[in-house]
């Protein structure tokens, strides 16, 4: 069963001093992070430990416990054959990385740790998010990356009532943390994508099957808009000048094609939500020497998983899901 997609939506806001609830747009939420809104209830501002965050919409589907395995699930990953199937994360390890890592006793012990992680999966505006986020934080701007869809299990155990997003500082989470015995998938508020959403950690055997595409898709973008960005990009020289200055303080100058698709991708970035467009910005990039079809057509792809998510979901019907 299919949500509906909405990255514009309002959020649900919750003060931790006064227990004020309030909708909020997200321009109010990119004003409220610069310090520049309050909390209606008691007037605190972003910058004091218990200020307002957003928290989950009441009115959200997935809190539900008998609806979370009707819906579809997302994930996005530059890995081909997400969820691995006898998953070693050491399979590439060199002898020598094994021995500075402090020999085999210690590789089993990351390996462990490292196959203990839960999967996450999300709506599908968190699983756009992450590879935005990704391409940014990540260096991954280049990386090709597939948007999975997810069917969970009808027999699985949804734990009891949501947690506040259980991640450490790089998102991982230990399964056996929030899925204890008897318990197959978690529920949590996700506060880095789709912010208030809720997202759900869960083990593999808790997923039923997967469909894949690559994004962005290879026919999905907008001509007019690759149509001028080209023309435009084709007029001016791609040609670096030289830097000046003594070698200590020379700093090497972009290309004019270079800035002007810098300039068209921030152009571009202003029609989409204001949460995504610093991520949108980075994950599109120009390159110096890159080709200003190639980039355009994929500039355009990225903008349509969010402006018109219809023609993603169409790719993914035609995908025959496989069993996990």
């Amino acid at each position: 069963m299919e949500r509906r997609i909405d990255f514009w939506r309002e959020r649900q806001m919750s003060c931790g001093r006064c227990d004020h609830r309030w909708r909020v747009d997200l321009d109010w939420i990119d004003r409220w992070e610069q310090a520049t809104e309050t909390c209606p209830g008691c007037g605190m501002t972003c910058e004091h430990e218990d200020s307002p965050r957003v928290t989950v919409d009441p009115d959200d589907p997935a809190l539900d416990d008998d609806r979370v395995a009707r819906f579809f699930w997302y994930h996005t990953s530059t890995q081909a054959d997400w969820p691995t199937r006898d998953f070693d994360p050491a399979a590439g390890l060199t002898p020598e990385t094994r021995r500075m890592a402090g020999g085999e006793r210690r590789v089993s012990a990351w390996v462990a740790s490292q196959q203990a992680k839960a999967l996450h999966v999300g709506t599908y505006e968190a699983a756009v998010h992450n590879m935005l986020r990704r391409s940014r934080d990540q260096a991954d701007q280049r990386s090709q990356f597939y948007l999975y869809r997810v069917r969970l299990k009808p027999s699985g155990v949804v734990r009891k009532r949501w947690l506040v997003d259980p991640g450490n500082f790089v998102g991982d989470v230990v399964l056996d943390e929030v899925c204890p015995p008897g318990v197959d998938v978690a529920r949590y508020l996700n506060f880095h994508e789709d912010p208030g959403g809720l997202s759900l950690a869960l083990g593999r055997d808790a997923i039923a099957s997967v469909q894949r595409i690559a994004v962005p898709l290879p026919d999905s973008w907008d001509g007019g808009w690759v149509r001028d960005a080209v023309a435009a990009l084709e007029v001016v020289s791609g040609t670096v000048v030289p830097a000046n200055g003594t070698p200590a303080r020379r700093v090497r100058p972009s290309s004019p094609r270079a800035v002007l698709g810098r300039e068209l991708g921030a152009s571009l970035a202003g029609r989409l939500p204001v949460n995504l467009q610093d991520q949108f910005t980075s994950a599109s990039a120009f390159a110096e020497g890159e080709d200003p079809e190639q980039w355009a057509r994929r500039t355009s792809g990225l903008a349509g998983l969010i402006a018109d998510p219809t023609h993603v979901l169409a790719a993914l019907d035609r995908q025959d899901p496989w069993q996990v």
